[in-house]
């Protein structure tokens, strides 16, 4: 959303304001700073171990005195979080037009994200105007009867971000990892083993046994391939993701457990990974932008246009699955070259100019 404020801001005839609920502190926070926005607005609803429920109810009750008192021509929200649900019901309720960023992903499992899919789906009915990242997106809205006129096809802004910051020096904190690890910090000018395995795995449907399915093949290919890996796992702070983790991987010479990464680190160490193991939404769509293959460790997937394009392999989250697929990338260089060359279907990193003239040129 970063790209879509800084438009706003630069856009004569528009003031805009910043409302954060805080869902997630620390990682918003760096994101923040990375592109130099202030919220004007910081609800700072995070509290450790909180519902969905008590999440929800916190976004109605703080929200909405400040709809109200703004009484804004539109409110903007972008993806599939609690927040972005909670934001296009008071909208509705306030009778204030809301526009959609990222709108028209489908996974048509409500179970599978959970609970993003109905998340979207209710901002989606509600929404004046959906900016779609894509014509698939598009055309899951059609298919639902929103009105064309109020879609518009604008690529995703977080190839806009991404754009952004791979103009950005490295991080240094990434470089002084890769050094304490052995590897080059220097972009090597051939792919040369050891490699570098980025992963990142969260998602809720995924807890329990899934999780306990992933380590078992992170630990297979750590054994498999020893010296001739290194495999960076940053792990998300919920115990549910924690606890296993480190109870199955903590002891793998050559897996490095991290916490949560800022957004530049991570992007620093994707940019350099043979290739992205993620049950992550974002990645799926930034790791290609990156010229980085993707094998997708869910069951199913909202961005199925990176499947379809080659950018992206869905593998599930069976052990076995998982090693054959990543072997088969590590061990094939036809195979791994095939997906890193492939063409990323999300966008140009125009994104956010489109949006906004999109709201600019609404016609009721």
């Amino acid at each position: 959303m970063a790209p879509v404020v800084q438009k706003l801001v630069q856009t004569p005839g528009i003031e805009s304001q910043v409302c954060v609920t805080a869902q997630h502190r620390q990682m918003l926070d760096q994101v923040l700073n990375l592109f130099g926005i202030i919220p004007d607005i910081d609800l700072n609803l995070m509290r450790p171990d909180q519902s969905l429920p008590e999440l929800t109810a916190a976004i109605f009750t703080h929200l909405d005195p400040v709809l109200k008192k703004l009484k804004p021509d539109w409110v903007l929200a972008q993806g599939d979080t609690t927040t972005v649900m909670g934001t296009a019901l008071l909208a509705y309720y306030n009778r204030v037009r809301f526009g959609h960023v990222e709108a028209g992903l489908r996974t048509g499992d409500k179970w599978q994200p959970f609970p993003e899919e109905i998340n979207r789906m209710v901002a989606g009915s509600v929404a004046d105007l959906h900016f779609a990242p894509t014509e698939w997106s598009r055309q899951n809205l059609l298919k639902e009867n929103i009105p064309a006129r109020r879609i518009v096809v604008t690529g995703n802004p977080v190839i806009d971000a991404l754009h952004y910051v791979v103009r950005l020096p490295p991080a240094p904190e990434a470089l002084s990892l890769l050094q304490q690890i052995g590897l080059p910090v220097e972009e090597p000018l051939i792919p040369a083993a050891p490699w570098l395995v980025m992963v990142t795995a969260h998602r809720r449907e995924n807890f329990g046994q899934p999780f306990e399915s992933i380590c078992a093949a992170l630990r297979t290919l750590a054994e498999t391939y020893g010296n001739d890996i290194r495999i960076v796992y940053p792990v998300h702070l919920n115990p549910n993701v924690q606890k296993p983790v480190y109870r199955l991987l903590k002891d793998v010479p050559n897996i490095t457990l991290l916490p949560p990464l800022d957004y530049l680190p991570l992007m620093t160490l994707v940019k350099r990974a043979r290739l992205m193991l993620t049950d992550s939404g974002g990645l799926q769509e930034e790791a290609p932008g990156l010229g980085v293959p993707v094998l997708v460790m869910r069951e199913v997937t909202e961005r199925p246009e990176g499947i379809e394009a080659g950018t992206a392999r869905l593998v599930g989250t069976d052990m076995h699955r998982i090693v054959s697929e990543t072997r088969r990338l590590l061990d094939d260089p036809t195979a791994h070259a095939a997906m890193a060359r492939a063409v990323n279907p999300y966008g140009d990193g125009q994104a956010a100019g489109r949006i906004v003239q999109a709201l600019l040129d609404y016609i009721n």
